[in-house]
């Protein structure tokens, strides 16, 4: 599929959304469409230079019986009042800083594409959610990140990226992903009319894509906090996910949030190279920290976000932090 297909089945998949969010008077599935870019925080093109995303969220304990059972054998995991499964098709791509050399850049990173589906278990009890899921999927050419980039860039009249012919080999992209939070109760500010909540979590992914351990947590500061987790994110990042618990339309709300997460990195194939092939490479640093603050909106059924992230040097020579904008919309069914 081109980026001009997949836009337009995005675009179909929203005005579904809306239009049957705004009949739904019960929470049901959600939908929601995430886009990242460094383009929205910086004049830079390199590193992570983009990722989209559009993901489902099944309603609440819509879920099979046979799944929920395996789900009890997850250590860890807990099975919760509100269980849900999900499935989401994204892409992401990633450069050297600089795209227009048609050379091998030997001290940069790799260009890299990753298309992949993913499919996971989302269950909330009390204030604990746990999501797992597997992503199957494909880096290299077949990724189609360079048609993605080139037809991006030449909308926006952004340099024309020349060096994707190094780009790593085509190679099956296999991952698992896990991540645990705990969401405190809001906290009353009275005397300024606001609320406040923290929300610890973990994280740990293992696969020939990435492979690492991740410790942080959150913090919001808003009004009419809704029942979420945090923005959405296209992974790997500070968790959040597209679970949210809808309120009335003549209910509007918002917040403010910054988070922060240190990882321990054993694997990472966009600058480790190609698993069972030669490729070009970098020497990855093991730990990487990760800052974000942002805000998001919610009115009646629908949410809206916008995240600023900045993570520190990945590798041995990176010239400065990778910086990158995300937003996302969430809306029930």
């Amino acid at each position: 599929m081109n980026l001009r297909a997949a836009s337009g089945l995005l675009a179909s998949a929203l005005l579904t959304a809306v239009t049957g969010a705004a009949a739904a008077d019960e929470p049901g599935p959600i939908v929601t469409l995430q886009a990242e870019n460094d383009f929205f925080v910086s004049n830079d093109d390199g590193q992570y230079s983009h990722g989209m995303q559009a993901s489902y969220l099944s309603g609440a304990n819509d879920v099979p019986d046979l799944v929920i059972e395996a789900a009890d054998w997850i250590p860890g995991y807990h099975v919760g009042a509100d269980m849900r499964w999900g499935l989401a098709i994204a892409q992401s791509m990633f450069t050297p800083d600089d795209i227009r050399s048609t050379n091998l850049l030997v001290d940069d990173r790799p260009y890299a594409g990753w298309l992949r589906a993913d499919i996971g278990l989302v269950s909330v009890n009390q204030n604990w959610l746990d999501r797992a899921s597997l992503s199957l999927g494909i880096v290299g050419p077949q990724s189609y990140a360079e048609e993605t980039q080139v037809w991006f860039h030449e909308v926006i009249a952004a340099p024309r990226p020349n060096g994707w012919d190094h780009q790593l080999s085509n190679e099956p992209a296999i991952n698992l992903f896990y991540e645990k939070q705990c969401r405190s109760d809001p906290i009353d500010l009275s005397a300024l009319g606001l609320q406040w909540d923290y929300a610890p979590r973990a994280t740990l992914a293992l696969g020939n894509v990435f492979t690492y351990g991740g410790v942080g947590g959150e913090v919001r500061l808003g009004q009419d906090l809704q029942d979420d987790y945090g923005a959405p994110r296209i992974g790997p990042g500070i968790a959040g996910t597209g679970y949210f618990l809808p309120g009335d339309w003549d209910d509007l709300g918002w917040y403010l949030f910054a988070g922060v997460e240190g990882r321990a990195v054993a694997h990472n194939i966009f600058l480790d190279g190609n698993t069972f092939a030669d490729s070009h490479s970098v020497s990855r640093r093991v730990f990487v920290s990760e800052l974000q603050t942002g805000a998001a909106v919610t009115w009646g059924h629908i949410r809206l976000t916008f995240t600023h992230i900045l993570r520190t040097k990945q590798f041995d020579g990176q010239d400065d932090p990778d910086q990158f904008g995300a937003i996302s919309l969430s809306t029930t069914l």
